[in-house]
């Protein structure tokens, strides 16, 4: 579908209007063109995985997002209001955007041009935008969280919705960027109907009572976030907060009628986070805690949790289970908040580094505990063998694990692949050298995105030794390299028939963790 608006020059940008015609006139003459014309700006960031997500000629500084809900049409009215910093002169500029009903689009307040193509809202401001200059983009519009679409981050619960953006959805909520290598600030103002809460990623900054029967509720992030992991919910929620470790505050968000069936479950949750700063340093957020989602209905999301960041998204169902079902699973998507989160991936294929560290520490920590896997083995060692026969088929059936496609994007390949990667790069640089690998990575690129070979320079400056071979043969390579500290260890033959790792169905959820 094709929207227009129909653009009208203000008095104040008629000078602006006569001085650019003035200077076609002075090119038409002299025969020189701009240095740096203005271009219509490329409609993609170039990921392996999607081709097609992101825009560039810009880069976003903040995201500001009003969301109002009407319980009683359950449909969303929104406005969202970027700042952007372009990158070059640009003519025109686009938005990854699907399933939102434009009303209207400004730039820096004047009437824009736009159409929807597909997944892009193409924009074209009134007047060309300079390069490495600050632009601000507004766009009007409404979504229907139960709009069957290819791909959606709407979750609809009885009450009102959850979100999870992950990978390529973001912008079926709100028209953005959508690509982790362009971190922003976020705003959310989320307007409610009274008796239902507004929560989103961040800290709470402000609760308005309206008057009209509404409450409006304002969050922000401290730190940059990935369009992917942005959480906005509604609900008859309530609001628990502890303390976890140094006085981090802890919140999480939990449907009143579940509220004291789950707290054993949320309970888990400040020696979790002692557990793993122990290992990778402060936790990176200005708050952590659990949303599990007010909806158990599988036709509504088909996952067990979701990284959103500070507050990981749950199946409720799955957290009422016992601690040693839970936990280890729990410490996956804790992990997220350092692998994932706070150090977003570069570029999809670069998906292992959040979901084979994730299962690493997460295994750890079951293995600590003496708790059995889902294949009865109670030790790493144990574990790393059984993964390392498999690792031929699925190498074949899955790629490398460093190089997916769309289709085994969410692989075992990614998880207990990856955890592969990093078992046998301990067992090469031994323990200690292994954590300053880790938390040097974290280090230098918080706060930002990183990529494959990013980690593996890090490797080969902290250890002091050239390893870009060695983790690219087990990064990239078909065929599975000799374990070090274990020559005994065997790879079964490919034309064995060995379980191929389990698919994702149709989604983009944490269903391959070895953890669960």
């Amino acid at each position: 579908m094709r929207y227009r608006s129909r653009v009208t020059a203000p008095a104040a940008l008629i000078g602006t209007a006569v001085a650019l015609s003035a200077g076609s006139t002075a090119h038409a003459a002299t025969g020189k063109r701009p240095k740096n014309p203005p271009v219509q700006g490329p409609e993609t960031l170039g990921d392996p995985v999607f081709p097609s997500l992101g825009n560039d000629g810009y880069r976003v500084c903040g995201y500001h997002l009003d969301l109002v809900w009407d319980a009683t049409t359950r449909l969303v009215g929104a406005t969202a209001r970027l700042t952007v910093r372009t990158t070059q002169a640009l003519s025109r500029l686009s938005l990854d955007a699907l399933g939102l009903d434009i009303a209207a689009v400004q730039v820096d307040g004047t009437d824009a041009a736009y159409a929807q193509e597909g997944e892009k809202l193409r924009i074209t401001p009134a007047t060309a935008l300079r390069a490495r200059r600050y632009a601000e983009i507004t766009v009007r519009y409404t979504a229907d969280p139960r709009r069957a679409l290819a791909h959606t981050a709407w979750v609809p619960t009885p009450d009102g919705f959850a979100v999870c953006p992950q990978p390529n959805s973001a912008h079926t909520l709100f028209p953005c960027n959508d690509h982790p290598v362009d971190k922003a600030d976020f705003t959310f103002r989320i307007t409610v109907p009274a008796g239902l809460r507004g929560v989103a990623s961040g800290s709470l900054v402000s609760t308005e009572d309206l008057g009209d029967g509404r409450t409006a509720y304002t969050y922000t992030s401290r730190e940059p976030m990935a369009t992917e992991l942005v959480q906005i919910t509604v609900g008859d929620y309530t609001v628990r907060e502890r303390s976890g470790p140094h006085g981090l505050p802890l919140r999480d968000v939990v449907p009143v009628a579940r509220a004291a069936a789950l707290e054993p479950a949320l309970a888990l949750t400040p020696d979790l986070v002692s557990w793993i700063e122990a290992r990778l340093g402060a936790y990176p957020f200005e708050t952590y805690g659990l949303l599990p989602c007010n909806s158990d209905d599988p036709a509504a999301f088909d996952f067990t949790g979701l990284e959103t960041q500070t507050l990981t998204l749950y199946k409720p169902n799955y957290l009422l289970q016992a601690e040693p079902k839970i936990a280890s699973h729990m410490m996956h998507e804790l992990v997220h908040s350092y692998f994932g989160n706070s150090v977003s991936p570069a570029t999809w294929a670069d998906l292992w580094l959040n979901e084979g560290h994730a299962d690493f520490y997460g295994l750890l920590y079951r293995y600590e505990r003496g708790w059995a896997d889902s294949l009865g083995l109670t030790t790493m060692e144990a574990r790393m063998k059984d993964t390392y026969a498999r690792g031929d088929q699925w190498r074949r059936s899955s790629g490398p694990v460093a190089a997916p496609n769309e289709a085994n994007l969410f692989d075992s390949q990614r998880y207990l692949g990856g955890v592969l990667v990093l078992y046998a790069l301990r067992q090469q640089v031994g323990e200690a050298v292994f954590h300053t690998i880790e938390r040097t990575f974290l280090e230098r690129f918080r706060g930002r995105s990183a990529s494959t070979e990013d980690y593996i320079t890090v490797a080969t400056q902290a250890a002091g030794q050239d390893l870009s071979g060695f983790l690219r043969d087990w990064l990239y390579g078909t065929r599975t390299p000799r374990m070090p500290g274990h020559p005994d260890w065997t790879v079964t033959p490919v034309s064995s028939a060995l379980t191929a790792p389990h698919s994702r169905r149709g989604g983009h959820y944490h269903e391959n963790s070895a953890t669960l």
